[in-house]
């Protein structure tokens, strides 16, 4: 009943548009944007659907408008199966080429899952010119790429990289060691190359010039749940912060262990699968105390950040679930709603001066303020009424979650 609700109220919509002075609907005349990437994970699945949240809603209001009249957007998807182990990357990129010679698209948004696919496609982009909206692939390859090669104009980035990533987790590293006196860390990541990237940047940056210890490193090939030894390990040489940074659905073990075998050091990173809020109930409640970083505010709700809330609350409306992924669905929603400012921006689909409107984009959002710099990443930082932020939250023992960081939209402190 309500889908058939939700319909006749977008038809009502779209017959209002056609008596708008000035204007006219012209629905054969579409805005095509693709979605490629791994839908069969939780990033790829909750982006698409946040990405068709805010194509309903620019749809509802009769589409981008382009000169004297509007076009309404059309989303078309591709599965190119990127995430997992077995993943051939040379397949995902025959697939990402064959959605694009196949369908007649004007930009696209999310993109690749794994940044090693992403910096194979990029020279597709590029050929195609295609506006590609990147959300989750977090190499920061891709921005000195766009600042040295004219080629790559067309590709930019919502989401979190790894160098913004590293910084976050430095400024809350600080942030502990302000606050409990923190100096020993013990590293524990995914085998794959955007975690080992980030705790790299990590260590070079930060650790090693400002007193840190990092008393051991391991690293996790996919499908690992049992990690006892390592926790064991950090425990025996003192550490007292356990750095986890892993996206694999078996992960979530790691913070179950650690209440578990009851290892005093602080857990304090991103592990995928207790992100959500239904992380609680799938760990039994074995998570209370753990620390998780959000890479994008709106895969969170905020009390300080009202629009990151507003967009929380109208995916679950929408979808009947609340976004589980701390990963990518905000800004694939900001993308659509940048493209679409972008286009109106332009008064025109042309890829070149799509390129340039994108490049203008200042954009208040779930996310915080939304600004590309030269290199086409939206840039990162701690106050959402100057840039996107990252945020990091505790889960309680009576099975919430409380932003502790940043201070300017913190919930409570560390318990």
């Amino acid at each position: 009943m309500k889908q058939i609700t939700r319909i006749l109220i977008n038809l009502l919509f779209f017959l209002i548009s056609l008596t708008l002075p000035g204007f006219s609907v012209h629905a054969a005349e579409e805005v095509v944007i693709g979605i490629a990437t791994s839908l069969n994970t939780i990033e790829g699945s909750e982006s698409c659907k946040a990405a068709g949240l805010a194509v309903e809603e620019i749809n509802r209001k009769g589409g981008v408008r382009i000169d004297d009249h509007r076009r309404l957007i059309r989303l078309t998807t591709m599965d190119i199966d990127d995430a997992g182990p077995d993943s051939e990357k040379n397949e995902s990129v025959r697939k990402f080429e064959e959605f694009i010679r196949k369908e007649p698209l004007h930009a696209i948004v999310v993109g690749p899952f794994r940044s090693e696919v992403l910096l194979q496609v990029i020279d597709i982009i590029a050929h195609h010119r295609i506006p590609l909206l990147e959300t989750i692939a977090m190499t920061p390859v891709i921005e000195s790429l766009v600042l040295r090669d004219p080629r790559y104009r067309y590709i930019f980035r919502t989401g979190l990289n790894t160098k913004y990533l590293a910084d976050a987790m430095i400024q809350i590293m600080q942030f502990l060691k302000a606050r409990f006196g923190f100096n020993r860390v013990y590293i524990m990541t995914q085998d794959i190359a955007w975690a080992r990237s980030t705790v790299a940047i990590m260590i070079r940056l930060y650790f090693d010039r400002m007193g840190w210890q990092v008393v051991g490193a391991d690293h996790f090939a996919y499908g690992t749940s049992d990690f006892s030894a390592a926790l064991t390990r950090a425990e025996e040489r003192g550490a007292q912060v356990i750095l986890p940074i892993f996206d694999m659905p078996h992960s979530g073990n790691l913070a179950v262990q650690w209440q578990e075998m009851k290892v005093p050091a602080r857990l304090c990173g991103f592990i995928s699968p207790m992100v959500g809020p239904g992380a609680w109930q799938a760990f039994d409640g074995k998570i209370a105390g753990s620390l998780n970083v959000i890479f994008e505010l709106g895969n969170m709700p905020s009390d300080h950040h009202p629009p990151a809330s507003t967009f929380y609350r109208q995916y679950q409306e929408r979808y009947g679930k609340r976004i589980e992924a701390g990963h990518g669905p905000a800004p694939s929603y900001e993308s659509i709603h940048l493209l679409a400012a972008a286009i109106e921006s332009a008064s025109s689909l042309d890829p070149e001066k799509l390129v340039a409107t994108l490049e203008a984009s200042d954009r208040q959002g779930a996310m915080g303020r939304m600004r590309f710099h030269k290199g086409h990443q939206i840039i990162f930082g701690t106050d959402p009424q100057q840039e996107a932020v990252v945020c990091l939250f505790q889960w309680t023992p009576d099975g919430k979650r409380q932003i502790v960081y940043p201070p300017s939209i913190a919930e409570g402190e560390i318990e």
